[in-house]
């Protein structure tokens, strides 16, 4: 098993909304790859939710129609997949139905590589790369066509109005923060200040500033 990742957030903000954890990775190697919503939940004003991860990579594919911000990617196969083996797939369109085949280990290791049928229709589905079971990047699917994935995963958290599986239109989004783990670190707090701000640290820095600022205020109130 990887090691697992986890993000606490909290709504220290006046609103209700979606919270969204996204990635980004403009060096993914797949032109035109666009990025989902990974994780989201509802949350109120002061409450907050948990989202948990391993860096375990899968293959999906949806029947999506034209890939464009807005629409939802459920993915309607989700195949296991790594970096070092079985890296490799087709997507095939069988008796009217879209499935992965042939999957198997090819060069260059480190990238997880899709080949795409003779008899792909056009702007009917999208395929792409999950992580933990979740869709992350998709493509719009095309007949021929060979797709190099190549992740160097980077996260991202929002909060707004939401969808788990849509297409984000991260050049309209402003205010995302990234979800920084430094080395040794696995676990962080993201905070939507009153303000619509963020505040990201590592969950044991902000368990340390609790533990000091209830020493000195013994009422002071602790995070949701």
């Amino acid at each position: 098993m990887s090691q697992q990742y986890s993000v606490t957030f909290v709504n220290n903000s006046t609103n209700l909304g979606d919270v969204c954890v996204f990635q980004k990775d403009p060096n993914i190697g797949v032109a035109n790859v666009q990025s989902l919503a990974w994780f989201t939940k509802t949350t109120h004003p002061n409450t907050k939710a948990i989202f948990k991860w391993n860096i375990d990579y899968s293959f999906v594919w949806a029947e999506t129609g034209e890939l464009v911000p807005g629409v939802q990617f459920i993915a309607s196969e989700v195949l296991k997949a790594d970096l070092t083996q079985n890296n490799a797939v087709n997507l095939s369109y069988l008796n009217k139905a879209y499935t992965f085949t042939k999957q198997k280990t090819e060069q260059p290791l480190g990238s997880l590589l899709i080949h795409q049928d003779p008899n792909i229709p056009l702007k009917q589905a999208s395929v792409g790369i999950g992580m933990s079971g979740n869709g992350t990047f998709a493509v719009q699917a095309q007949p021929n066509l060979d797709l190099t994935f190549t992740p160097h995963p980077k996260y991202y958290i929002s909060f707004g109005t939401f969808t788990e599986g849509e297409v984000l239109d991260i050049a309209q989004m402003t205010k995302f923060a990234e979800l920084k783990f430094d080395p040794g670190v696995y676990s962080i707090t993201a905070i939507l200040n009153a303000d619509n701000t963020w505040t990201i640290k590592s969950t044991n820095q902000v368990n340390k500033e609790l533990v000091a600022a209830r020493a000195n205020n013994p009422t002071a109130q602790r995070l949701p």
